[in-house]
């Protein structure tokens, strides 16, 4: 499972978290700011706290968390002493790490940041579904929410995934940063995952 974040074409380096990182991300509040700064750029603890509904001395106190595992960082050169403005770096993030699955701790650490972070996304999308429901929306009505199976083999499965994550990476790097009238901020969420084997 991964996570993007603005950057340049040719910069397309995934980092993989590692244990330590894995730790300091699994919390709920923490995954949810990191997730906020990934959407919607940088923030501060006040900005955070008015979307997260804590306290901005708490937001404060996980940032700095955050921080130590360079998972996001001060921005240069804005705000103040009192006020400090915060980012995620640029760049994909991969949230599975094969070697810190293999201890209790990493394994519990990666579970909670999956889960914490899939929690997230699911609420945003039922969020959405209801309110395409209560009015006429061109954006809703431009949405695509779409379920399909097909019979592949592992090899079929990989090409797919690669395919979309090819138009998605192409998206990402060419209107990532637009700042232009008309935009908002969209989610794009790949979902490809073989089911249960029947009888399973």
């Amino acid at each position: 499972m991964s996570d993007e974040s603005p950057t340049e074409p040719t910069e397309r380096v995934e980092r993989v978290l590692d244990a330590g990182a894995l730790r300091a991300l699994a919390h709920p509040l923490r995954v949810q700011i990191y997730d906020i700064l990934s959407q919607y750029g940088a923030q501060t603890a006040s900005t955070l706290a008015s979307m997260t509904g804590e306290s901005s001395g708490a937001t404060s106190y996980h940032l700095r968390a955050l921080a130590k595992h360079d998972l996001i960082r001060e921005v240069d050169g804005r705000g103040t002493a009192r006020e400090r403005w915060w980012e995620r770096p640029r760049g994909a993030v991969s949230f599975a790490n094969p070697e810190a699955i293999k201890t209790p701790s990493g394994r519990a650490a990666s579970q909670v940041v999956m889960t914490e972070f899939l929690k997230r996304r699911n609420e945003q999308l039922l969020e959405f579904i209801n309110r395409a429901m209560d009015d006429s929306d061109p954006w809703g009505e431009s949405a695509i929410i779409s379920t399909a199976t097909a019979e592949l083999t592992i090899e079929q499965l990989q090409d797919l995934g690669s395919r979309i994550q090819d138009i998605v990476n192409e998206t990402v790097d060419k209107y990532r940063t637009q700042d232009a009238p008309g935009t908002r901020t969209v989610t794009i969420r790949t979902d490809i995952f073989p089911l249960p084997e029947q009888g399973h």
